[in-house]
């Protein structure tokens, strides 16, 4: 008997985690390593359980099934089936990196087919990382993120390069920016700045009132109570919650 394809299932959506489970049930030569509900799970989840493929959303409100990519890398990340609930024609321009893509609701011939692709697949490590490198670059120019901010100071605008950004902390409704040790008020509540501005592969939030980009940690500091503490290049320490630590987790690889 063939060896068992090693899956892991990632959505954000439990229904449809459990759809997809039912249809993989169906195929005694599958075997699931592990369902996640967040992309930041599914990066650690690669990491430690090295699947044979994994059945990636596009869509997630932490971090995407891109991001997701880009977080472990490309020479590193296993064969992708996405699954999608974009329009066929949307979709399209996935089928050139992916073993195959499932248009949402998935259907058991579809996954079964997707599934056959994966099994006879003729590409080395190296040629499937080229094309997820390919993806990645793809997305990248497609999803613009600023390289600065105005920041209004008065009757004038500041501009801070994000680059320089820290770390942000919240002050109610308004986040404070901590940039070549210079404290910027902005208007916009921590939640607004990860949303909807702040590259999510470079800014991470690790408490309930602190984003920090990650190219500035210079030191983890765990505790056995689970959360810990974040030492930046010019020595701020920055609380890390438990709640938020395996998403710093999930974006630095961790060597022992």
């Amino acid at each position: 008997m063939a060896k068992a394809l090693r899956v892991l299932v990632v959505d954000d959506v439990a229904a449809a985690r459990r759809h997809v489970l039912s249809v993989l049930a169906a195929d005694d030569a599958v075997q699931v390593v592990g369902e996640c509900s967040t992309g930041t799970d599914a990066v650690l989840q690669i990491r430690e359980t090295a699947p044979d493929v994994v059945l990636l959303d596009i869509s997630m409100p932490d971090l995407d099934g891109f991001g997701v990519i880009a977080a472990v890398g490309p020479e590193r990340m296993p064969p992708c089936i996405f699954a999608s609930a974009y329009s066929e024609f949307a979709v399209r321009a996935f089928e050139a990196y992916a073993v195959d893509y499932l248009l949402k609701p998935i259907e058991g011939h579809r996954m079964s087919e997707a599934l056959r692709r994966v099994r006879a697949l003729p590409l080395r490590v190296g040629e499937a990382a080229s094309r997820l490198t390919g993806l990645v670059n793809d997305m990248a120019q497609n999803r613009s993120f600023p390289t600065a901010l105005a920041v209004r100071c008065g009757t004038q605008f500041h501009v801070v390069r994000v680059s320089d950004v820290q770390w942000i902390a919240a002050d109610g409704n308004y986040a404070i920016l901590h940039a070549q040790r210079q404290r910027r008020i902005v208007g916009r509540s921590l939640s607004a700045l990860e949303n909807e501005v702040l590259d999510p592969a470079r800014f991470v939030r690790v408490h309930k009132s602190a984003i920090v980009n990650i190219e500035r940690v210079a030191t983890v500091e765990p505790s056995p109570a689970g959360d810990a503490t974040l030492v930046l290049v010019d020595g701020t320490r920055v609380p890390c919650s438990r709640r938020y630590r395996r998403r710093i987790e999930a974006l630095l690889l961790f060597l022992s």
